[in-house]
């Protein structure tokens, strides 16, 4: 008979292995990319999914050995470096940066990871039995969010750079 603790290990590797996975996707698609842009920030989103799977082998450690969700503490402010250092490359890039189909490509592989990692995790926080294991999973999937939004904002640039300058820096015409 399966128990809650054997569901809650099973969930846990699973969220080991998304978060191994996402590295290694941003990892292949960090050396693919032909723009330093996108280098960078695929580098970036893999280093965030190895923080996530070193939380998760905490997680699962602690349940193993202790039998009791344990406190993880995720910096809130994780992911938020990310939007920085896209809008600062964007800005020295300026509108001139072709994207070839296969960075497009990359990228919504990318954002539909995020989705599903988000997903998994927001049905883990619904199936949560104590509110810190509630609580980790509401941060992990605000992180993802936010990696889905940094996504969609850099594919929306390389798609069209000067629509998205112009979207980014709000410009406005005055009749005087």
């Amino acid at each position: 008979m399966t128990t809650e603790q054997d569901r809650t290990l099973d969930a846990v590797k699973t969220a080991i292995q998304m978060e191994i996975d996402g590295k290694e996707f941003y990892l292949k698609s960090s050396r693919e990319s032909r723009n330093e842009l996108g280098k960078e920030l695929f580098k970036s989103l893999a280093a965030e999914e190895d923080i996530h799977r070193q939380k998760f082998v905490e997680v699962y450690e602690a349940l193993r050995s202790e039998n009791n969700w344990p406190v993880i503490i995720l910096q809130p402010e994780a992911g938020k470096g990310l939007r920085t250092l896209f809008s600062r490359a964007a800005e020295e890039l300026g509108s001139s940066i072709k994207a070839a189909a296969t960075e497009l490509d990359a990228i919504q592989t990318a954002m539909n990871m995020e989705n599903k990692s988000y997903d998994f995790y927001k049905s883990r926080e619904e199936k949560a039995s104590y509110e810190i294991e509630k609580s980790f999973y509401q941060s992990i999937a605000a992180q993802e969010s936010r990696h889905y939004l940094i996504l969609l904002d850099y594919y929306e640039y390389l798609k069209d750079p000067a629509e998205w300058f112009v979207k980014k820096e709000h410009p406005s015409l005055d009749g005087g």
